[in-house]
């Protein structure tokens, strides 16, 4: 049965879901599908006043339903139910994400929607396995670290993958114990406002996930500063995160985990598998078209190697398939919005003007919709635009090193330090340029998250704050207490 679809055939969910029921609202920010820049809904902003009901009613439900208190298989089993639904309804998920955001169905059918339920599933299991510690102290004392939840946490998602990050806040907040307020993007509410219906249908307490509408300026500060908010946690910008920050130091400290922007480097070295590499390099700026915090946007290859590599990214740089999101045998995004576009096109002018060769790209696609064609740029250095703004679009810069000393300068780029990846048959080699890499996450001779969900992502620099995924993830939503009992 073929995966394509009517997006006229869809019905979308309409207003904010808050204490597991639907609230109506105005509608707002109109928005149009990536696929075809057609107008088909609009999104409502919700202000101060409902966000401060979506938190009375994770609070009331916190209450009411013991969730913190419960056995913690008794959390285990309530996700896991989650989850399974959330595998029953991948259709209706991946058509509701399909046709607001710039994921194809056949991506979303094979990736977004199962490795969302396998998240939430993770995440289930840490609920009775991670628990507090003894601690050695005095002979006459007895000392212990005890975990517990936060209480309601705010939560703020990005467009580019939006099921997924909403499975990144909500697994491990529920699982340790607390109820979220989340608010998607503006751009791509749907599927996540269907995704927290199913946890009603399957038995989580309504009110333990509450979704708000809306844009940062108004509904992102009133939950990030909201004073029963007791922690926060985003993914999106470096400007976006930063303005979070400022906000919650002026409205209450609290903590936060920020995932945040990126412009990783591909370190290739001469004695790398180059096939291999192309085809991971390749894979990493063309998925999503390039619109992920953790694509690997700046190539740093070996001299000797550089032309016979370049070629062979370029090769598969032009055998994309795009098309409309709800077509199955669309397989390259579009761009998300007009806005979004022009600013790649103005990144990239700037580094023509400036200096760049196109060797591929550089355009517009012809074609219904925002698409923009894979894009190589030659001629760079490290003072390009191209090499120091994150253009969160399909194009791959390309600078060239002659020692190992240099090509490691060149990946070390001086805001951001989210991800790298480094080809190189040398295992020495490997480990000495993996301990040199300013990046939260290092790839030897692959690129990209694999299903491993055990393994945390997270930034150093300017490219965020504490982690998401892994164990660190459930810890990061349970705050600790050290007890001293005298004997």
């Amino acid at each position: 049965m073929s995966l394509s679809f009517d997006p006229s055939s869809v019905t979308l969910p309409r207003g904010h879901f808050i204490g597991g029921e639907w609230v109506g609202a105005k509608d707002g920010i109109e928005l149009r599908r990536p696929s075809d820049t057609a107008v088909f809904a609009a999104c409502p902003v919700a202000g101060a006043d409902l966000v401060d009901q979506a938190v009375a009613a994770a609070k009331q439900a916190l209450a009411q339903s013991g969730w913190a208190r419960v056995a913690p298989r008794e959390r285990a089993r309530a996700l896991h139910r989650w989850a399974d639904l959330i595998d029953a309804e991948a259709e209706t998920l991946a058509r509701l994400e399909a046709i607001a955001s710039t994921r194809p169905i056949a991506e979303l059918m094979a990736g977004d929607i199962p490795v969302t339920a396998e998240q939430i599933r993770f995440f289930a299991e840490f609920a009775d396995k991670e628990g507090g510690n003894l601690v050695p102290t005095a002979s006459d004392s007895f000392g212990m670290i005890a975990t517990e939840p936060y209480g309601v946490v705010g939560a703020i998602t990005p467009w580019n993958f939006p099921i997924n990050m909403a499975g990144w806040k909500l697994g491990p907040a529920l699982a340790a114990g607390n109820a979220v307020v989340l608010k998607p993007s503006e751009m791509t509410p749907f599927a996540t406002l269907h995704l927290a219906e199913l946890s009603v249908r399957a038995g989580l307490p309504p009110g333990l996930i509450n979704i708000v509408l809306g844009d940062g300026r108004t509904t992102g500060t009133a939950i990030t500063g909201h004073p029963d908010i007791a922690k926060v946690s985003f993914t999106g910008s470096t400007a976006a995160g930063a303005a979070i920050m400022e906000n919650i130091a002026r409205t209450g400290i609290k903590p936060m985990t920020l995932e945040l922007g990126g412009k990783s480097p591909q370190l290739v070295f001469a004695d790398a598998d180059l096939p291999l590499a192309a085809g991971a390099i390749a894979r990493s700026i063309l998925g999503n078209a390039g619109q992920a915090c953790v694509a690997g946007s700046r190539l740093i290859v070996a001299e000797s190697a550089a032309e016979q590599l370049v070629a062979l990214i370029a090769e598969r740089m032009q055998t994309i398939r795009p098309g409309p999101t709800w077509d199955a045998d669309s397989a390259y995004s579009p761009i998300i919005s007009e806005r979004q576009i022009g600013r790649m096109e103005s990144i990239v002018g700037a580094a023509v003007a400036q200096g760049a060769r196109c060797r591929l790209g550089g355009e517009r696609l012809d074609q219904p919709g925002y698409f923009y064609a894979p894009t190589l740029l030659e001629g760079v250095d490290a003072t390009s635009p191209a090499v120091t703004e994150e253009i969160f679009g399909p194009v791959l810069t390309v600078q060239t090193f002659r020692e190992e000393e240099e090509g490691l300068q060149l990946a070390d780029h001086p805001t951001y330090g989210l991800c790298a990846g480094l080809y190189t048959r040398d295992l020495a080699r490997a480990l000495r340029a993996t301990n040199r890499l300013q990046a939260g996450t290092v790839w030897v001779n692959r690129y990209g998250r694999s299903r491993d969900h055990i393994l945390p992502t997270g930034g150093y620099k300017q490219s965020g704050l504490g982690k998401d995924l892994g164990r660190e993830a459930y810890l990061a939503n349970r705050k600790s207490k050290s007890v001293l009992i005298a004997l």
